[in-house]
């Protein structure tokens, strides 16, 4: 075998295997481990989360979000992790949909039209919808919304 052709083959093992490392030593993000929702609890079952919108009387906030979303990871930095949003959210059931399984959240996408991340939804205990934010809004706007959604829902 000529030293070229061992080079060669050297090259390629070496090519191939930081492929292979690269491809399984990345952290595998999922919607358990890695859900852009701020160390808040969000249900995942919209029946669930509606039935206790209406016990508790409180509008429901739909969260439609996936583990690629870059904004969704400023949402977590940036809105969820503030104050004055935790403040604002105690007055919402919270309910997380992540689009790329969507499961039995699947109605709700397609009622709302969601089809990329992030995007918020408020709504009545009703189901009625309140408010609609499509991407990445500053948090001035997204709490001010968010004052105005559960406002909306106890004069109702």
């Amino acid at each position: 075998m000529t030293p070229q052709k061992l080079l060669t083959i050297i090259v390629l093992v070496a090519i191939l295997g930081f492929g292979y490392y690269s491809m399984t030593a990345a952290p595998v993000l999922s919607d358990h481990d890695y859900t852009y929702q701020g160390g808040i609890e969000w249900h995942e079952d919209p029946d669930e989360a509606m039935a206790l919108a209406e016990e508790e009387e409180k509008p429901v906030l739909v969260y439609y979000w996936t583990t690629w979303c870059t904004y969704c990871q400023d949402y977590e930095n940036d809105h969820y992790r503030d104050d004055a949003v935790q403040s604002e959210l105690d007055e919402y059931v919270l309910l997380a949909v992540n689009l790329d399984n969507p499961g039995p959240g699947s109605e709700l996408v397609s009622d709302h039209g969601a089809s990329y991340p992030p995007q918020h939804v408020i709504m009545t205990h009703d189901g009625e919808t309140i408010s609609e934010l499509g991407g990445y809004v500053e948090k001035d706007r997204f709490l001010s919304e968010l004052e105005r959604g559960h406002t909306t829902e106890t004069d109702q």
